[in-house]
């Protein structure tokens, strides 16, 4: 079984939900105090080990290429003549670009999340599971969600949904679910996933949010689900993982242990991440906090 190195991050959305603000620049980029949101997801891949980054991005996420290149000369010069002061910031820009090697692909093909699987294929291979992730959520735990998924993935040797559970009655409406037999605290062998299923028809309580495993046979299955699309439809993973599960392809739902989960995905839940990371920034929390208290709700 070959070590997971690889991860595909998509990126072509246009954050509609954030506009105007994203009218020029990616909501990946939005700032969680004084790091973008995908930079998060970036670092939590290196530390499970991962060494290339596969960005699939649209004409309009330049800013993200820029902020994992070399930092530009300009600002390198202004950060060294800062002198010991500036030290630790000019030791945070160069090392961004150090992280992971970074390759972008250009998305092409119908709407949905299925179709940048598609478009990296010729970069992962025939022969390799990896790391599919959204670039606006993440989940702090120790060990990272990606460590348990990886480990999860080298005992059994097949896909892995990162999941969490539901706390909501709303969550059931926003999230897919998988349902199967637990063969261990919370993990699920799956049998079925249904999307955004409505709590009374929901086959668990384990929502799949953010992060996921592929085997490299997810592939196929995604060419049958293209070849099945009628005009206008989009291209969802979700479509190939219910014809793997068709198939008797092993799929497994684990839950992420000892963590919380962050969705910047809309305007509210972006200012609670942004608060909450805000409150335990080293920098800055103990002033913040006090504000926050003197606040006059």
């Amino acid at each position: 079984m070959n070590k997971i190195r690889k991860a595909v991050i998509p990126a072509a959305g246009f954050g509609t939900r954030f506009l105007p603000q994203t009218k020029a620049m990616p909501k990946e980029m939005l700032p969680i105090v004084d790091k973008p949101v995908i930079q998060y997801v970036v670092e939590e891949l290196v530390d499970a080990g991962i060494t290339d980054i596969i960005l699939v991005t649209g004409y309009h996420k330049r800013t993200i290429e820029d902020h994992f290149d070399a930092a530009n000369l300009d600002l390198i010069e202004n950060l060294r003549l800062g002198g010991e002061k500036k030290q630790p910031l000019l030791e945070q820009v160069e090392n961004i670009s150090r992280m992971a090697n970074f390759v972008y692909v250009r998305q092409k093909g119908p709407y949905g999340n299925g179709t940048p699987l598609l478009n990296v294929r010729h970069l992962i291979g025939s022969d390799e599971a990896f790391i599919y992730t959204w670039s606006d959520d993440f989940i702090l735990a120790s060990p990272s969600r990606f460590k348990q998924m990886i480990a999860i993935y080298e005992k059994y040797g097949c896909s892995v949904l990162g999941s969490v559970k539901a706390v909501k009655d709303e969550d059931y409406d926003r999230y897919g679910f998988a349902g199967g037999k637990q063969i261990a605290e919370g993990l699920i062998d799956a049998n079925v996933i249904i999307e955004k299923p409505g709590k009374q028809k929901a086959p668990s309580d384990l929502a799949n949010v953010s992060g996921f495993i592929f085997t490299p046979d997810i592939f196929s299955y995604l060419d049958q689900a293209f070849e099945r699309l009628k005009e206008g439809e989009e291209l969802y993973y979700n479509d190939a993982l219910k014809l793997m599960l068709a198939d008797g392809k092993r799929v497994l739902a684990a839950q992420i242990k000892g963590g919380k989960y962050y969705d910047t995905g809309n305007k509210l839940e972006y200012m609670k991440t942004v608060v909450e990371l805000a409150l335990e920034h080293p920098d800055i929390n103990g002033l913040f906090r006090d504000f926050l208290k003197d606040l006059k709700l």
